[in-house]
């Protein structure tokens, strides 16, 4: 949140301030939902914070991914950052190939550590 603070005071926009708060007070409610032990709702309060954390520095520098501090000409721009259709197109035919290999594979895991185990699970020595 202070990042997120120090980068609204060099460039902020409306929609990155709303965006700011929308984070700050989800977190604070994630750290709640922890306190009295609510957990599903610590955690979803949490990714909601780091997505809106995420989307507020999109908003706060777009059309920029990294300015520049000593040239304008320097920053790396939304366009300047993009892949050409050629590396989409290997990009593409990778995550075909191999996501259904690691969704089985985190399948498979999930499957054999499925049990839960408890110390009458421990042998003695």
């Amino acid at each position: 949140m202070a990042f997120l603070a120090w980068t609204l005071t060099i460039r902020s926009s409306a929609a990155a301030v709303v965006l700011a708060v929308g984070a700050a007070l989800t977190l604070l409610g994630a750290l709640a939902a922890a306190r009295v032990r609510r957990e599903g709702w610590a955690f979803t309060g949490t990714a909601a914070a780091i997505a809106l954390a995420v989307a507020t520095l999109f908003a706060a520098l777009f059309p920029n991914v990294l300015p520049s501090t000593l040239d304008a000409a320097g920053t790396l721009t939304a366009t300047n950052a993009a892949a050409t259709p050629y590396t989409l197109k290997i990009m593409t035919w990778v995550a075909v190939v191999f996501t259904p290999i690691v969704l089985a594979y985190q399948g498979w895991t999930y499957w054999v550590f499925r049990k839960r185990i408890g110390v009458a699970h421990i042998p003695q020595h």
